[in-house]
C-alpha cells in the first residue's frame, strides 16, 4: 500500500474518531437537540468526495459502534448510515459539483432521512416520539458542512489530484 493511500486512511479514521468524541461530548440537556450529526456529516463527506475508500460495511461497523457509544436501540445509527450512504453514492456526481450552499442543502436532506430513521427505530423500541425537534439536528448538520467540507478538503488536498 503506497504511503499516500496510508495517509488518507489515517485521516478518514482521524476524521471518524473526532465525529464520534464530538457525538458524546457533554451539552447542557437545552442544547442536546441542537448537536450536528458529526458522524454522518464525515461519513456524508467521505461518500461525496471519495466513494470507493468508504464500504456499507463500514458504515454498518460505524454505526454499531456510535449505537454502543451513545446507548441507542441496536442497529439505529447503522440503518441510517448506509441509508444515507446508498444515497450517496447514487448522487455524489452531482453534488460533488454543487456550490457549498447547495451541498449544505442536501446534507439537510440527508441527515433528515437519517433522523426519520432513528426516530423510528426509538419509536419501535417503545420510547416516546420528539415531534419536529428530531429535525434539529439537520439544521445543525448543514450549517457546519461548509466547516467540515473545508476542513477535510484542507487536510486532504494533495489527495484530490
Amino acid at each position: 500500500m503506497p504511503a499516500q493511500s496510508l495517509n488518507l486512511y489515517v485521516i478518514i479514521a482521524l476524521s471518524v474518531l473526532l465525529a464520534l468524541v464530538l457525538s458524546v461530548y457533554p451539552l447542557p440537556m437545552d442544547m442536546r437537540w441542537w448537536r450536528p450529526e458529526f458522524v454522518l456529516v464525515v461519513a456524508i463527506y467521505w461518500m461525496f468526495f471519495m466513494p470507493l475508500t468508504v464500504s456499507f460495511l463500514f458504515l454498518c461497523a460505524l454505526g454499531l459502534f456510535q449505537d454502543l457509544l451513545e446507548g441507542v436501540p441496536f442497529g439505529q445509527h447503522s440503518l441510517g448510515l448506509v441509508i444515507v450512504g446508498y444515497i450517496c453514492i447514487l448522487s455524489y456526481q452531482r453534488v460533488r459539483n454543487f456550490s457549498l450552499w447547495r451541498q449544505s442543502a442536501w446534507v439537510f436532506v440527508l441527515v433528515g432521512i437519517a433522523q426519520l430513521t432513528d426516530n423510528w427505530v426509538q419509536g419501535m423500541a417503545g420510547r416516546p416520539l420528539s415531534g419536529i425537534q428530531f429535525l434539529y439536528p439537520a439544521l445543525t448538520s448543514a450549517l457546519i458542512w461548509p466547516l467540515c467540507s473545508l476542513w477535510l478538503d484542507r487536510l486532504t488536498h494533495r489527495h484530490h489530484h
